[in-house]
C-alpha cells in the first residue's frame, strides 16, 4: 500500500525506470508470478544473526491481515482487509484465533466480527477492542463468551473514505493514557473518485451531539481521544499507516518515503500562539536520507509504474522495540519499519540529538529482514507477551494502489492475487523459547498487587497492559502501592507507569510529582515536567519546582520544561524560558518552544537576540527569522515598518549579518497577514531604494523577497524602477549578484517586455547567477515564452541550467504539453528529467497530459537492440560474483566506481544498482546511449580562439565549467572564454563491450554488482 512522495533525485532511479527491459518485464508479467505455500515460506527468509523466525499463522485461518491484537487473555485478534484495494461491499473481517494444543501455532479461528469495509487497525479496550474502519472507530464486544462480536458501537465518525493507506488507522494507547490513531490528509484520487473521494466530515461522538467535535477530517492530522472522559483533541503531527512509542513516550512516526520522523512538539504549545509559523511539528530522524537505500533480495520484484526502485517507498508499521528479549544490541532504542514493496523489513539505531534523535542504520548494506519472495508484504508489527516481534505479512502480489499503476496492470486480473492469503510469524532471539502465552495467559485475572508488579516488567506489553487494566478496574484501593512503585529506585519504567496510572485514576499527588521531578532518570524527569503541567491550575506552587530545573544536565528534560513554562506567565518564567533558549539555540526545537509561549509577541525577546547576535552561528539568524516572522504576521503597519526601517539603514563598519534575517522573516509573516491594498505604501518605497542602493547584497535579496509578497504600486516611480532595473542587468561591470537582483526585479511586474533581452542572458558566456535568473523572470510570463526558448535551446543549456528549466515546465498544463511533445520527439530524454517530476507527469490530474506521460516515461514501445536480443540468454544463466568481480576489474573499472572504491571516479558510481533488475544493467552496459544517465552525457565545447574541448561537465560555478574526459583529464574553462557549448546526446560510456566479454562474463559480471556489497 503506497503513495509516491516526492524524493531527492538519484541518478540512478531515472535511469532504471527508463529502461524498457525493467517496466515491460514489470508489467508484461502482472498475473503470472507464483506465491510460496505457507510452509516453504520459511526458506525464503535472510534475517540477522542471532536471530530466528517461526511462523504463528497461516490460510485458511487468516487472509489479507493488516493488523492483530494480544490481549491479557492470550486472544490474538486479527484484522482482514480483504477489500483493498477498491472492494468496499463490506468483506473485511476481525479474526479470533487461538492454539488448542499448545505447540506455538494457531489452529483455530473464529470470525469474531464481520461486514467491515476497509478495516486498517485494531486495539484492546474495555471487554472488547476498538477497530477502525473509515469512516468510523467502532467498539466490539463479545458479551456472551462465543467468540463472536455481540455489540458493535461507533465510537468516532466523520474520517475521509480516500485511498485506503492514507486512512486512519492502527489506535494505539499512549503511555499518558490517551488513545491516538494514526490519520492524515485524504488523498484526492483522480481515477477512483466515485470510490474514494469522500474528503471526510467532522469528526465527533455521534452519541453526544453536543460533545468535542473536530474539523473537517480532523484538519488531516492524527487524533488522540479519552472514550472515557470523552475529549478528542488534534495532535500536532500526521502519519500514514502506523506510528510507535518508545519506553519514554517519544512518539514516532512514518510516511511511505520517509520512514521514521519524530513528533517534536505537541499541539497544545503550538495552539498557545497562533502568531508563531510552524511548517511542521516534526523531524525527520534518518542520517540515511529520508528515502533511504534498502537492499531487497527479491528473485522477481514486482515494481510497478511509479515505484521509485531501490529506495524506502512503502514504509508502514513503525515499531520502536522495547520487549526486553531481543540480544542486547537490539534490545533498546531500535525501530524496525516495514517495507513491502521491497519484501523486507529495516532496522534503525536511535541515538540522543538535542531535542529529537538522529536514526542510523545498524547495518551498512544490509536488512534486518528479507525474502526473496514478491509476494512477502510486511505491513505492520507487534510486541508480544514473549517480548518476540510479531509481524504482519498482508501476503499479495499486488500491494500498490491501482491509482497509480499502468493501465494493462490494472486489467491483467492480478489486484486481488493472494486474498485468500495471509501469514503472522514470531520473530525471537536464536536461544529464545517457544511461545508458551498461548497456553493460557491470565493477566487478566491478576490482582491489583500482580498487576502494579507488572509495570516494572522489561517487556512493554506487560506495562502497558497492566497500566491499562488497573485504570479500567479504577484501582483506587491500589493507590499507596502504586505511590511506593513510583519510588521504587530498582525500576525507572517502574515508576514510569506508576505515575501515570496514578495520573489516569485521579490520585497523582503534587508532592509525588516534586519529588520525581528530581529523580536520578532523566526521562522520569521529562515525565514529570509533563505531569506538572497538567496540575499547575489547581496546584501552582509546582512552577518554583519546575524554575529550579533550569540547569538540569540533560537536553530533552530542559527542552520539555521550556514548552512546559510557556503556561506560566511571570517575569521569573520569562527569564528561565529566554536561559534555556540561549543555552541550546542551536537547536531549532528549542526555539520553536521559547516562542511559542504567548509572551513571546512582544518584541523584547528580539531586542535581546539582536544584542548578542552572533553572526557566525547560524542559528540566531534562523531564531531571528521565527521572531520578525511573527511580527510581520500579527503586527500593524507602524510597528512592521519600524523594524524594517531599522533592518535596511546600513550598519558603518558592519556586515550587519542580522538585517537580511529580519527582513525574510518579514517576507514570511507577511505572506499570512490579510494586506488592505495601500496599507504598506510607504515600506514598498522604501524596499525599492534597499533593493537598489543598500550596500549589502544579502540585505537586498530580502527587501526584493518582501516585494514578492507585497507587491509594487503602479506608478511613475515604479516604471523608474523597472528602467533603472533593466539598466543593472544589462551591465557587465557590475556584480553577478547585483545584476540577478536587477533581473528577479523585473520579475515584480510581468516581464513579457524584456522577454527578448532576458533570453540574451541565456548564454554560457554569463555568469550561472545571471542565467539562472533570466530564466526565473522568463518564467514569470504567464504564458510559454519561457517553454519555447528552452526547446529551442535545450542543446545548449548546461546541466544545471537544464535541471532549472524542467522545473518551468511544471507550473502550467499548456507548459507540460509542450514538454511531453519534446519527449515524444526525442528533444528531451527522460532520463533529464528527476524522479519527483515524472511523478508529478505521471500523476497529475487532466487525464490527456497523464496517459501521455505514462505512455513516454515507461518506454513501452521501445524495442531492445540485435546485441540485447542476443543477450537475453544471459538472463537464464547462473553468474559468479567472484568472477565478475574480475570482469569488473577489466572492463568498468577504468570509468565507475562501486561505493567510492575499486575504479576511477569518471562515470556514476555502481554501488547502487544491486537493487536493478539483471536485464536493466545489461541494457545499459551493452547499448549506453539508448538512456544516458543525466550529468553523464558529453559535450562540445567550442573557445573564442577557435579551439574544441570534449567531456563530461563536471562542476559549474558562476563563472567557470570543469570538463572531466575517461582519461583523468579535467579542463576548467572561464565562462568568458565560451564561444558556444553543444550537448552531443552521446554517453561517454564507450559501445562495443560485447565485444570484451562473452555470454558466461556477463552473467558474472551481473551477479557481481547485483550482490549489493
Amino acid at each position: 500500500m503506497k503513495y509516491y512522495y516526492l524524493r531527492q533525485f538519484h541518478w540512478f532511479h531515472l535511469l532504471v525506470f527508463s529502461l524498457l527491459a525493467i517496466t515491460f518485464s514489470c508489467q508484461k508479467n502482472a498475473g503470472t508470478h507464483s506465491s510460496e505455500s505457507a510452509e516453504n515460506a520459511l526458506s525464503t527468509f535472510e534475517i540477522e544473526p542471532g536471530f530466528k523466525i517461526e511462523l504463528v499463522a497461516a490460510e485458511p485461518l487468516v487472509a489479507d491481515p493488516v493488523a492483530m491484537e494480544i490481549d491479557e487473555n492470550g486472544n490474538m485478534y486479527v484484522v482482514e482487509m480483504h477489500g483493498y484495494p477498491l472492494d468496499k461491499s463490506g468483506t473485511g473481517k476481525v479474526k479470533l484465533l487461538r492454539d488448542t494444543n499448545g505447540d506455538g501455532r494457531m489452529d483455530q479461528s473464529t470470525t469474531f466480527a464481520e461486514g467491515l469495509m476497509l478495516p486498517t487497525g485494531i486495539m484492546r479496550w474495555k471487554k472488547g477492542i476498538l477497530v477502525t474502519d473509515p469512516p468510523n472507530v467502532l467498539y466490539l464486544e463479545d458479551n456472551n463468551g462465543d467468540g463472536q462480536a455481540d455489540v458493535k458501537n461507533i465510537v468516532l465518525t466523520g474520517f475521509a473514505v480516500s485511498n485506503p493507506q492514507h486512512n486512519l488507522n492502527n489506535p494505539l494507547l499512549g503511555l499518558d493514557n490517551w488513545i491516538y490513531i494514526g490519520h492524515e490528509s485524504a488523498v484526492t484520487t483522480k481515477m477512483y473518485q466515485k470510490e474514494f473521494g469522500d474528503p471526510g466530515k467532522d469528526i465527533i461522538y455521534p452519541d453526544l451531539p453536543d460533545g468535542p467535535r473536530l474539523p473537517n477530517n480532523a484538519s488531516g492530522r492524527s487524533v488522540r481521544f479519552q472514550p472515557d472522559h470523552q475529549t478528542l483533541e488534534i495532535v500536532s503531527s500526521k502519519t500514514q499507516f502506523g506510528h510507535t512509542f518508545d519506553a519514554w513516550g517519544n512518539y514516532f512516526l512514518v510516511s511511505n518515503a520517509n520512514h521514521i520522523f519524530q513528533e517534536v512538539i505537541a499541539a497544545p504549545y503550538l495552539n498557545r500562539n497562533p502568531d508563531l509559523l510552524v511548517a511542521n511539528a516534526t523531524q525527520s530522524l534518518s542520517d540515511h536520507e529520508n528515502a533511504a537505500e534498502v537492499f531487497p533480495i527479491t528473485t522477481n520484484p514486482e515494481s510497478q509504474l511509479l515505484t521509485d526502485p531501490g529506495v524506502i517507498t512503502s514504509a508502514c508499521g513503525i515499531t520502536a522495540y522495547s520487549g526486553g528479549a531481543f540480544p542486547q544490541e537490539f534490545n533498546s532504542g531500535v525501530t524496525f519499519v516495514a517495507e513491502p514493496v521491497s519484501n523486507l523489513i529495516h532496522v534503525d539505531r536511535l541515538q540522543d540529538k538535542g531535542a529529537s534523535f538522529t536514526a542510523s542504520r545498524l547495518r551498512p548494506n544490509k536488512e534486518f529482514l528479507a525474502s526473496t519472495d514478491a509476494w512477502f508484504r510486511p505491513v505492520n508489527m507487534y510486541i508480544g507477551p514473549d517480548g518476540a516481534l510479531y509481524v504482519v505479512d498482508y501476503y499479495r502480489q499486488i500491494i500498490e494502489h491501482p491509482e497509480w499503476m499502468a493501465e494493462d496492470v490494472v486489467k491483467s486480473g492480478a489486484l486481488y492475487n493472494g486474498t485468500d492469503k495471509g501469514r503472522i510469524y514470531r520473530i525471537s532471539a536464536t536461544n529464545a523459547a517457544p511461545a508458551t502465552w498461548m497456553k493460557g495467559l491470565t493477566l487478566g485475572k491478576a490482582t491489583d498487587k500482580q498487576l502494579i508488579e507488572k509495570l516494572a516488567d522489561n517487556n512493554s506489553w506487560w506495562r502497558r497492559n497492566a497500566q491499562r487494566l488497573l485504570i479500567d478496574r479504577q484501582a483506587t484501593a491500589a493507590v499507596p502501592a502504586l505511590v511506593q512503585m513510583a519510588q521504587n529506585q530498582t525500576s525507572s519504567l517502574g515508576r514510569l507507569h506508576a505515575l501515570w496510572t496514578l495520573e489516569g485514576l485521579n490520585k497523582l499527588n503534587p508532592s509525588l510529582i516534586a519529588q520525581v521531578l528530581r529523580d536520578p532518570e532523566a526521562g522520569i524527569r521529562t515525565n514529570a515536567i509533563k505531569l506538572a503541567e497538567r496540575h499547575l491550575k489547581t496546584s501552582p506552587e509546582l512552577a518554583e519546582t519546575l524554575l529550579s530545573l533550569a540547569q538540569d544536565s540533560d537536553p530533552k528534560v530542559r527542552y520539555q520544561l521550556l514548552c512546559t513554562l510557556g503556561f506560566i506567565d511571570t517575569p521569573q518564567a520569562a527569564q528561565v524560558r529566554q536561559q534555556l533558549l540561549f543555552k541550546d539555540v542551536t537547536d531549532e526545537w528549542v526555539q520553536v518552544a521559547a516562542l511559542s509561549a504567548p509572551s513571546a509577541q512582544k518584541g523584547t525577546l528580539l531586542t535581546a537576540v539582536l544584542a548578542q547576535y552572533k553572526s557566525d552561528v547560524p542559528a540566531y539568524a534562523s531564531l531571528v527569522k521565527r521572531l520578525s516572522a511573527m511580527i510581520g504576521n500579527s503586527s500593524d503597519e507602524q510597528v512592521i515598518h519600524q523594524l524594517l526601517q531599522k533592518a535596511v539603514k546600513p550598519v558603518p563598519g558592519k556586515t550587519g549579518a542580522w538585517q537580511a534575517p529580519v527582513l525574510e522573516g518579514l517576507a514570511q509573516g507577511l505572506k499570512n497577514k490579510k494586506l488592505v491594498p495601500g496599507e504598506l505604501a510607504a515600506t514598498q518605497s522604501l524596499l525599492v531604494r534597499t533593493c537598489f542602493t543598500h550596500p549589502e547584497v544579502p540585505v537586498r535579496e530580502s527587501a526584493l523577497h518582501i516585494l514578492q509578497v507585497i507587491g509594487l504600486p503602479e506608478d511613475a516611480k515604479t516604471q523608474a524602477a523597472m528602467k533603472q532595473a533593466r539598466q543593472m542587468a544589462g551591465n557587465t561591470s557590475l556584480q553577478e549578484s547585483q545584476r540577478a537582483a536587477a533581473i528577479d526585479f523585473l520579475g515584480l511586474q510581468n516581464p513579457k517586455p524584456y522577454a527578448e533581452f532576458l533570453q540574451s542572458l541565456m548564454t554560457p558566456r554569463e555568469p550561472l547567477p545571471v542565467q539562472l535568473a533570466a530564466l526565473r523572470t522568463l518564467s514569470a510570463i504567464p504564458d510559454q515564452t519561457v517553454s519555447i526558448y528552452i526547446l529551442e535551446q535545450w542543446s545548449a543549456l548546461t546541466p544545471e541550467i537544464r535541471d532549472a528549466a524542467i522545473s518551468t515546465f511544471m507550473s502550467r498544463p499548456e507548459r507540460i504539453a509542450l514538454l511531453l511533445d519534446a519527449l515524444e520527439k526525442g528533444n528531451i530524454q527522460p532520463a533529464s528529467i528527476s524522479w519527483p517530476r515524472q511523478v508529478r507527469l505521471m500523476a497529475q490530474s487532466d487525464d490527456k497530459l497523464r496517459n501521455r506521460a505514462r505512455a513516454l516515461l515507461a518506454n513501452k514501445e521501445q524495442k531492445p537492440n540485435e546485441v540485447i536480443q542476443e543477450y537475453q540468454t544471459v538472463l537464464d544463466m547462473k553468474g559468479n560474483k567472484v568472477n565478475g568481480k574480475t570482469v569488473y576489474q577489466k572492463n568498468c573499472a577504468v570509468c565507475h566506481q562501486i561505493r567510492g572504491t575499486m575504479g576511477v571516479e569518471f562515470g556514476p558510481d555502481l554501488g547502487t544498482v544491486h537493487n536493478w533488475l539483471p536485464e536493466g544493467i545489461m541494457t545499459n552496459v551493452l547499448d549506453p546511449n539508448q538512456s544516458i544517465s543525466d550529468g553523464y552525457d558529453l559535450w562540445d565545447v567550442t573557445l573564442n580562439n577557435g579551439e574544441s574541448v570534449q567531456g563530461i561537465i563536471a562542476t559549474e560555478t558562476p563563472t567557470a565549467l570543469t570538463l572531466r574526459n575517461a582519461n583523468g583529464q579535467v579542463t576548467t574553462i572561464a565562462r568568458q572564454d565560451i564561444k558556444s557549448l553543444k550537448a552531443l546526446g552521446l554517453s561517454a560510456m564507450p559501445s562495443g563491450l560485447e565485444k570484451q566479454m562473452d555470454k558466461q562474463q556477463m552473467a558474472d559480471l551481473l551477479a557481481f554488482l547485483r550482490q549489493g556489497e
